[in-house]
């Protein structure tokens, strides 16, 4: 680790693959197509989807795979367009909404910023778009 202060601003974690490398955006972008939701390692050691949207660019935010029910890793289910819990039959939309229980809750966020062309992970602490509430997961 190494100490450091410093408020705000830093907090970001670059994306990871399972063999533990680094996820840049070219290399990512020159591996997965359009549509592609595939999942990375994000903050906290969570698996996380990076979501390659219509115009070639990687989605500015990531979705925790994380079930918010029991903890189980939600896949993603292209012919539904919807995340679906194999668990316990919970799911999400394409924006991690939670559309249908037993999750109490929708998929956590986090916002991915171009630190030096790696894939960074910076922690959600503002309202959810999605609810128009603040972040259960702060």
């Amino acid at each position: 680790g190494g100490g450091g202060g410093g408020g705000g601003g830093g907090g970001g974690l670059p994306a990871l693959t399972k063999a533990g490398d680094q996820v840049t955006f070219k290399g990512w972008l020159d591996s997965h197509q359009v549509g592609s939701r595939e999942l990375v390692q994000g903050l906290k050691g969570d698996a996380t989807y990076l979501i390659v949207d219509d115009n070639k660019q990687i989605r500015d935010y990531g979705i925790n795979a994380v079930c918010t029910h029991l903890g189980c890793v939600v896949p993603w289910n292209k012919a539904a367009n919807k995340y679906m819990c194999p668990c316990h039959g919970s799911q999400y939309d394409q924006t991690g909404k939670v559309v249908r229980g037993p999750a109490p809750l929708s998929l956590a966020l986090a916002h991915i910023t171009d630190n030096n062309g790696v894939v960074t992970l910076v922690p959600w602490t503002e309202t959810d778009f999605r609810t128009g509430l603040n972040p259960w997961w702060k």
